[in-house]
């Protein structure tokens, strides 16, 4: 486990590096002098921010993506067009996997091992792109020569995705009900079910999918904890492959101890992984 000082020496930071041609369209790249050394474990980790499709930027949750840094391993920190929709965020997902291939022999960064990751909005968008990367039906296709190795979900939805759009919806504060159109903006009430239902991940589940990590909480006023559980039974069916970690008192946001706690399972998690 590196310091904050190491990982300040050993890493290339590229800011702001742009995937399309929205401002909003940028990432951070942490690229590690010493991730060749970890072998088989030499993941490239895309985290994505939270906020409701609506707000936040990279900024804001680097704590999610420190302990990674301090694995040494390489990562890339994501933002997404906000208020445009699910559908437009979860396409940029795809955008920046198939940037980083395009311009891999500058990054050079491990693309047989990726791990989508994410808190909330963010966690939604790694979870569909990563269970749907090998389904057919789903309209946004990643390039050949990029690999989904994990996904790792705090506290994004699974599952109930018209549940979640009314608890913004309905909600009396102002700011929330802005939330929940910046889901589906082009409806001007709430969005038919089979829209809904292409952006939920458990539509794309299977056996074949990569390992997934999710971790909620029983408390959860965004995202009701009940919109979880179908989901969790199938990956439970499989729990050496899955880990599900669930906080009975965890709110939306995990605690600094809860957060910990969960990295520690986040990287028993990843040995397993190959």
């Amino acid at each position: 486990m590196l310091t904050q000082e190491e990982v300040k020496n050993s890493y290339r930071i590229i800011r702001d590096e742009p995937y399309g041609s929205d401002k909003q369209q940028k990432m951070d790249i942490y690229l590690s002098q010493n991730s060749e050394k970890l072998g088989d474990k030499n993941f490239t980790i895309v985290f994505l921010h939270g906020g409701g499709y609506y707000l936040s930027d990279k900024s804001k949750e680097e704590k999610y993506i420190q302990p990674y840094l301090q694995k040494g391993l390489n990562v890339v920190n994501v933002n997404y067009r906000l208020k445009r929709g699910i559908p437009i965020a979860t396409e940029d997902l795809t955008n920046v996997l198939n940037l980083l291939k395009s311009k891999n022999n500058t990054y050079k960064l491990n693309l047989d091992k990726v791990v989508l990751t994410g808190f909330s909005a963010g966690a939604h968008i790694a979870s569909n792109v990563g269970v749907s990367a090998n389904n057919s039906e789903y309209s946004s296709k990643l390039n050949a020569g990029i690999k989904i190795s994990a996904i790792i979900n705090f506290s994004g939805p699974v599952d109930g995705l018209d549940v979640v759009e009314k608890v913004f919806m309905d909600n009396e504060m102002q700011l929330l009900q802005d939330v929940g159109k910046a889901l589906f903006p082009s409806f001007d009430s709430y969005a038919p079910k089979d829209t809904v239902a292409k952006y939920e991940p458990i539509t794309y589940f299977d056996k074949k999918d990569p390992p997934f990590f999710l971790c909620h909480g029983g408390k959860d006023d965004q995202i009701p904890p009940s919109t979880f559980v179908k989901f969790v039974r199938l990956l439970n069916e499989n729990s050496s492959k899955n880990k599900v970690i669930f906080s009975p008192d965890g709110s939306h946001d995990p605690t600094s101890t809860e957060l910990k706690d969960a990295y520690d399972q986040i990287f028993i998690f990843l040995d397993k992984v190959r």
